[in-house]
């Protein structure tokens, strides 16, 4: 009999307000982690799923927190993690926020002068914030890369302390469908191309075996 396990995911993106009304974000959907969370209902074990600005439906039975910032998902996670077993951190978090949110919309039109600057601060990095209080509990963490994608997910999976890290390309956000190649401290374990992210999210939850 699988042991039961309360798993956090992260999902989606965040959202990093420059004003009111304009924020800097990506195009994650979600999805990857919504099925990460079915897949692991399915499975018999707890979910905890901390989201993103996202329009995806709870899966029944999981615990949902809704975030908005890089800042708002590190809260959650700091809050929550320690009670749990296991971790997959499919969110696409945001590397950098405005160093000060606008009260106002911003009018640098009306302003004139030069070019608009924004300044910018970076993020936390929530993954080596996570994984280097993990104890014996696994962190799976996930990589976007567009170049050099192999070499760069085996540097993150040991620079930030992870067990396994899921390398994919940009084409998976947004999209029904993933290429994706898991890696581990020994080198690649498997992967699938083009695959379900459905299916994707089933082969996933066995690496907490």
């Amino acid at each position: 009999m699988t042991e039961t396990l309360h798993v956090i995911v992260t999902a989606g993106p965040t959202r990093e307000y420059i004003d009111p009304v304009r924020y800097l974000s990506n195009e994650s959907s979600g999805l990857m982690g919504f099925e990460i969370a079915k897949a692991l209902l399915a499975a018999g074990h707890r979910v905890t799923i901390v989201a993103g600005p996202v329009h995806q439906e709870t899966p029944e039975g999981a615990e949902r927190i809704d975030v908005m910032s890089a800042l708002d998902m590190l809260a959650a996670l700091e809050e929550h993690f320690p009670k749990a077993d296991a971790i997959f951190m499919a969110a696409a978090v945001g590397d950098f926020r405005p160093a000060t949110k606008l009260g106002g919309k911003w009018k640098k039109k009306e302003e004139g002068g030069g070019p608009p600057v924004l300044e910018l601060v970076e993020n936390p990095d929530l993954l080596a914030t996570i994984a280097a209080t993990k104890g014996h509990r696994k962190v799976i963490a996930f990589a976007l890369e567009t170049s050099d994608g192999e070499a760069r997910a085996a540097a993150k999976l040991v620079r930030k302390n992870a067990d396994y890290i899921v390398l994919n390309g940009a084409s998976a956000l947004n999209a029904a469908t993933s290429t994706v190649t898991v890696l581990n401290g020994n080198g690649v374990v498997w992967a699938l191309e083009d695959s379900p992210k459905a299916a994707t999210a089933k082969r996933l939850v066995e690496l907490l075996g």
